[in-house]
């Protein structure tokens, strides 16, 4: 019989009668991540997804792209056996005799519960025939339940059995595009690529925005380092937009009119200003950023506070209260570390103060841009933005440059504009 991946999720059992929802997107997500390949069919089956995959297709690259699906705790490649316990314990002897491993036990879950044999039962059974097999063949493996090398786990379904003896870890979380819209400023370093992949984690679908500088020395702009992220990070929500903003012309005016010691807060609050400018066009509800309480001078408490008070939207911050060694430990996992560590020219530490504030309030940053064009400014670098389209098809990241936005001048109101298409 031809393989078959199995899926559990979680989280989604929380979801009472909004389950079905979250089950239809990781539905679609499954199926969008495997494109390309040779699958037959892709179903849900208690409180299972049920991955049908044809004789030519290529278990290590489905591993690899479920690997990266939001929403999945772990998966399998399974054998299928009939319904009945003899033809179970030969396919689980099947899966295991080739393994190396001293110790053993086996796992059973009834999905359907009209199967004759409890849990336990099925256990106890196909752990005895195991055993005889494994005698005979002169191997001196043994039972242990509490920490065995290997388990040989077995499902019951409604017309089959499914049996496998190795798990792989998903992501877990919830499904993409499940938790509303959110734009992530995109730095290019460690901590702001693992926030975005937090948020992606939990459901929220990420439009991306960067600010370059120039000046950097050939083969040190950040945008080459930006745009690989992107590519690493569409995987976990099946595509994504990414705003490149000219930044230098606005650090040139703060530098121009405003105090010396308040130019990294006041760069923050018109990146923060831009990228609600740009929102919009992605329905996006709030802001995302890297921020770690206290990594650096400009992350304190008060001059969070500070810089958020420039706009209206939301600022989520999911590091707020990890430290470098975890975010670099995650940023290993996911597959941004290398690329982040790249080098390439930063934006912010250009004209950096030789003695920043520390506990800036919003009231004092008010004061210190009052003589900046705001409006202007921001209206200037969001029209600026070249916009980038990244989706996912048959497994490989697809890049496309397009038109210029068209963004229009704050509101009167100052309340964010209307979601756009």
């Amino acid at each position: 019989m031809d393989r078959i991946v199995v899926l559990h999720y979680h989280e989604l059992w929380l979801k009472g009668r909004n389950r079905s929802f979250f089950l239809s997107r990781l539905l679609h997500a499954v199926r969008h991540a495997l494109e390309g390949l040779p699958v037959k069919g892709v179903t849900a089956a208690f409180d299972r997804v049920l991955v049908q995959l044809g004789p030519e297709a290529p278990a290590a690259e489905v591993a690899a792209r479920l690997q990266r699906i939001p929403g999945i705790a772990n998966f399998a490649v399974a054998r299928q056996a009939p319904r009945e316990l003899e033809a179970i314990c030969r396919t689980a002897w099947e899966e295991i005799r080739d393994r190396n491993f001293s110790t053993f036990a086996v796992r059973a879950r009834r999905g359907d519960k009209s199967f004759p044999l409890r849990g336990g039962e099925i256990e106890r059974e196909v752990g005895a025939y195991l055993l005889r097999e494994l005698s005979a063949a002169g191997r001196a493996a043994r039972v242990h339940l509490d920490a065995p090398e290997l388990t040989c786990w077995i499902e019951i379904l409604a017309d089959r059995a499914l049996v496998y003896a190795e798990r792989y870890s998903g992501v877990g979380g919830l499904p993409p595009k499940t938790a509303g819209r959110l734009m992530c400023l995109l730095s290019g370093g460690f901590d702001s690529a693992v926030a975005a992949y937090k948020m992606m984690k939990r459901g929220a679908y990420l439009a991306f925005v960067h600010f370059y500088g120039t000046g950097a020395r050939p083969g040190e702009s950040s945008l080459h380092v930006v745009r690989e992220l992107v590519r690493r990070l569409t995987p976990y929500q099946l595509g994504g937009w990414l705003y490149l903003v000219p930044f230098e012309p606005v650090q040139r005016e703060i530098v121009r009119f405003a105090p010396e010691p308040y130019r990294v807060l006041l760069y923050r609050r018109m990146m923060l200003r831009i990228a609600a400018r740009l929102a919009p066009a992605h329905r996006a509800a709030g802001l995302v950023t890297g921020d770690s309480l206290s990594q650096v001078a400009s992350q304190t408490l008060e001059n969070l506070i500070a810089v958020d008070a420039a706009v209206s939207l939301p600022v989520f911050r999911p590091l707020l209260g990890d430290d470098k060694q975890e975010i670099l430990a995650l940023a290993r996992a996911i597959g941004t570390y290398e690329v982040s560590a790249e080098p390439f020219h930063d934006c912010c530490p250009v004209f950096l103060p030789r003695h920043p504030a520390l506990h800036a309030t919003a009231g004092e940053l008010d004061r210190a841009e009052a003589e900046l064009p705001l409006e202007a400014l921001v209206q200037a670098a969001a029209t600026a933005a070249v916009v980038e389209r990244y989706r996912l098809s048959g497994g490989a990241v697809i890049a496309e440059t397009l038109q210029r936005p068209q963004i229009l001048p704050a509101a009167p109101s100052a309340q964010p504009l209307a979601p756009g298409p």
